[in-house]
């Protein structure tokens, strides 16, 4: 196995480049994830503001849930 003093600096850059380019296009493809899942959520928070379905309540009353230190079982239920 090389020793990191044999190796040239050409190498050396060649390498961390590489693992940039790399790292930059799996970085592009998760935010692209992120996006879809995002889309996905607003699509079904749409439909259940359609059906009656009042989330900024809920969530309100589940964060009140919590402040009143109910086991989170019960919240959850």
């Amino acid at each position: 196995m090389a020793k990191p003093e044999d190796i040239s600096k050409d190498e050396k850059v060649g390498f961390h480049k590489g693992a940039l380019a790399t790292l930059s296009k799996e970085r592009e493809e998760l935010l692209r994830i992120v996006q879809i899942v995002e889309q996905l959520m607003q699509m079904h928070i749409k439909e259940l503001k359609d059906e009656g379905v009042d989330l900024a309540a809920q969530a309100k009353e589940a964060v009140k849930e919590l402040k009143d230190n109910k086991p989170i079982e019960d919240v959850l239920k």
